[in-house]
């Protein structure tokens, strides 16, 4: 996750980068029906564009997270290239659902914002809130991610599956009170963090055309 990545590097880079080319070589041997790396909008990083495109946005990862699951993708790419790998590159964008860690350096703000509001607590945001994320429902990356693999349209492609739309963290805080019941509940702020994207908002244009997805649980009714 990004947060370890911070600390752990090098282990970073192997489990994501190093770990993803080992998979690429064991599926050629295999002959596998279909790869599908699973990546992340984080490969993205701090790139500028308003809406985040596949074929348009130049990727500049901040973290050594993006840049390994960047080096995945091209290992990806270079598998169905060099050895016709049936292989294509997913970019999910800030999963939120069921089941999400909610201690520890894998701890996501979604889950931490509504334990503190259950008990009380006002949400703790770290910076300013202005930093906003395309928040999709778990089920909704899920049924992207099986459409995708399951098309030949995407074969040799990349493609953002996301939910379209982008909140700061500052509307999630205020959501998440509003839906426990506690909308008096305003958010404190503390130090940014490092390695923290400002931005994430796909286009979700490409998934859309080519295999009829589009998610539809909006924000709250996910909360």
């Amino acid at each position: 996750c990004v947060r370890r990545s911070l600390a752990q590097p090098i282990e970073n880079h192997e489990i994501n980068a190093t770990g993803t080319l080992l998979v690429l070589d064991e599926a050629r041997r295999q002959r596998i029906d279909r790869f599908v790396c699973c990546s992340s909008s984080e490969v993205y990083g701090n790139c500028g564009d308003e809406r985040l495109r596949e074929d348009a946005s130049i990727c500049k990862p901040v973290t050594v997270y993006g840049a390994a699951k960047l080096a995945g993708e091209h290992y990806t790419n270079a598998y169905h290239q060099t050895y016709g790998l049936p292989a294509l590159v997913v970019r999910p964008f800030n999963s939120y659902g069921p089941r999400e860690h909610s201690q520890g350096d894998l701890a996501e703000v979604i889950p931490r914002f509504v334990i503190r509001v259950l008990n009380g607590h006002p949400p703790v945001i770290f910076g300013d809130g202005t930093n906003g994320r395309d928040f999709t429902y778990v089920t909704e990356t899920a049924r992207g991610i099986a459409m995708v693999a399951q098309a030949n349209s995407m074969l040799g492609r990349t493609v953002n599956i996301a939910y379209g739309r982008m909140l700061t963290i500052r509307e999630v805080a205020q959501s998440v009170a509003r839906v426990c019941g506690r909308p008096d509940l305003q958010p404190v702020f503390s130090e940014p963090r490092p390695g923290d994207v400002i931005a994430l908002q796909a286009d979700t244009s490409l998934a859309r055309r080519l295999i009829g997805f589009s998610a539809e649980v909006g924000f709250e009714d996910g909360l």
